[in-house]
């Protein structure tokens, strides 16, 4: 590379320091996405939610980004805008989604049944409590989905052509760093503080320093856009409406979609639930419960960025995906068996859980970056995020609707903070096996991408560094 032509991006440290800057944003939008989960059963007691209205909150995450398309102009105003833009936006967006989630949950709302009607079809039937937490999550996933694109968009433009793969599984790792301190620290706040909204104030307190990191991003990349106007070597094409019609015509970038969106809804709303199924299926405390899910986005922590170095270095990404997948299918048939309730057998499931959720991200989000030329990735990414939105937010509310219509098996009296409370037993075996056949449709898709990339040449086999 001619000298003249070096930028910001090509100095190792600065890159790696740009990427750690975007990476802690992450960690903060993760740990609100699930500071609540491991609460199912306090949310429970305290508000009087059934496994319904924690299914309706839960899947409000992707009200706006799917019913609102909010996504889809996320996607248009990153391309349009920049990075340093649509980033701050979500950001802010998230902070007033936050906001509202914490007034629901402080008691501020009503425990009572809200139904909305259009004739004789009930639309919604919930807790107006849980509606109103269900807002508050869903004016924050239009901000954190907007922000999850830009972060990618910011590191495909540091690292292309580099350590690419890598990258994006250490912006995803310390994403998960967030999710795993949500499994963890949330019941023991509340222990302390007797608030059942004290992780929430948490999670403001972390947006509001995310904020100010993103900021000190925003910084470097915006001497980044000079030295590459400078250079003449900034992309000359900005966005235009085809954009999305030219994304929509590649097979590849469907394939990955589904893909993406099956394995997922096997995945997140798994954690959303998984708490309470450890509690009930192995007996165990809330307390101890919520660190067992924590261990699959720490596995993930690890090994998201050691097979992301892998496919930079050696390829094979659709090879990864469709073993992650395999991992899916296979964890999620062994959970549903009742009588496979040892402990450290559970422990066991989610740590290989956590190699199937390291592999296929590691390949995955590098890949669209293959498929799709880098002006239009913004709006591609976009459009996978919005098509995943809708997995995020009808398989949560499809299992709480299983689990009250299909599974309850009983009741158990249990003290809580010392109050005798009466909870709601379950059998999970249903729920699991719906899981599974996401995974076993994963696997389909994964193949099925392998052979058109075997037809296309996108590279997905090949490694990211460019020799």
């Amino acid at each position: 590379m001619n000298h003249s032509t070096r930028t910001l991006r090509d100095k190792k440290g600065l890159r790696w320091a740009v990427l750690a800057l975007v990476s802690f944003t992450m960690l903060c939008t993760y740990y609100l996405t699930d500071a609540l989960a491991p609460l199912e059963t306090r949310l429970e007691v305290a508000l009087n939610w059934s496994a319904t209205d924690y299914g309706w909150y839960t899947g409000a995450y992707g009200w706006f980004n799917v019913f609102l398309l909010m996504l889809i102009f996320g996607g248009m105003v990153l391309d349009k805008m920049g990075v340093k833009f649509t980033g701050t936006l979500a950001i802010c967006i998230m902070l007033a989604g936050a906001g509202i989630k914490y007034w629901a949950i402080s008691g501020h709302t009503s425990s009572e049944m809200m139904t909305l009607s259009i004739g004789s079809w009930n639309i919604i039937s919930a807790r107006q409590s849980a509606l109103a937490a269900g807002l508050g999550f869903a004016v924050f996933g239009a901000g954190a989905e907007m922000f999850g694109i830009s972060a990618n968009k910011a590191v495909i433009r540091w690292f292309k052509g580099k350590e690419l793969a890598l990258a994006i599984g250490l912006n995803t790792s310390v994403g998960r760093i967030g999710t795993a301190l949500a499994m963890f620290t949330p019941i023991p706040l509340v222990n302390w503080t007797k608030n059942l909204s004290t992780p929430i104030i948490l999670s403001l307190l972390l947006l509001c320093i995310g904020l100010v990191t993103f900021i000190c991003f925003s910084v470097f990349d915006r001497k980044l856009d000079k030295e590459e106007a400078d250079n003449h070597t900034a992309p000359v094409e900005e966005f235009k409406f085809s954009d999305i019609k030219a994304i929509a015509k590649i097979k590849a970038f469907w394939l990955i979609t589904i893909l993406c969106v099956l394995f997922y809804s096997a995945v997140f709303p798994f954690i959303k639930y998984a708490t309470r199924l450890i509690i009930q299926k192995y007996n165990v405390s809330d307390e101890f419960a919520g660190y067992i899910p924590a261990l699959l986005p720490l596995g993930a922590l690890i090994l998201t960025p050691v097979f992301g170095g892998l496919y930079d270095r050696k390829g094979k990404g659709a090879s990864i995906m469709i073993i992650g997948s395999v991992i899916l299918l296979c964890v999620h048939i062994l959970f549903s068996i009742p009588s496979l309730n040892n402990l450290y057998m559970a422990i066991g499931l989610v740590l290989i859980l956590g190699v199937g959720f390291s592999l296929v991200p590691s390949a995955m989000w590098p890949s669209v970056a293959k498929i799709i030329p880098e002006q239009r990735v913004g709006t591609a990414y976009a459009m996978v995020f919005w098509v995943q939105n809708w997995g995020l937010m009808f398989v949560p509310m499809l299992i709480g609707y299983v689990l009250d219509k299909y599974c309850i098996i009983g009741a158990t009296v249990k003290s809580i903070n010392g109050v005798e409370t009466e909870t709601v037993l379950y059998n999970y075996t249903l729920p699991m096996l719906i899981f599974a056949c996401f995974g076993a449709l994963s696997i389909l898709f994964a193949f099925w991408l392998k052979h058109e990339d075997a037809k296309k040449g996108y590279g997905l086999e090949k490694p990211n560094i460019e020799r």
